[in-house]
């Protein structure tokens, strides 16, 4: 069994967002993004994968299709594969969230 410590993967970069590889196998992957204030992910779409952002600290505004809201430490929300999705850190305080995507593409 592989355990892992979440606290191991809040790694952030002052250049821009920074991704932390949780796990990854074939068929999915789990990152931590690390957002400092005012990094982004910009908008983009993934054709044939599903993915799932859940907050684990801060706000940020996230995007799905034309929806974009507001989500806070518990929320998440799923991008189906096809719809444009992206998150901005808008706050002055630091962004942690957990993603998941299926398929691994």
């Amino acid at each position: 069994m592989t355990v892992i410590n979440l606290a191991d993967y809040q790694k952030f970069s002052s250049e821009k967002m920074k991704k932390n590889n949780i796990f990854q196998t074939a068929r999915f992957f789990c990152d931590i993004y690390c957002f400092e204030p005012g990094q982004e992910q910009k908008g983009h779409i993934h054709g044939e994968q599903d993915k799932v952002y859940l907050v684990l600290e801060g706000k940020g505004t996230f995007q799905v299709g034309d929806e974009k809201q507001v989500l806070g430490p518990g929320d998440g929300t799923i991008a189906p594969a096809g719809d444009e999705h992206g998150v901005r850190n808008h706050t002055n305080a630091r962004l942690k969230v957990l993603v998941f995507v299926a398929p691994n593409p």
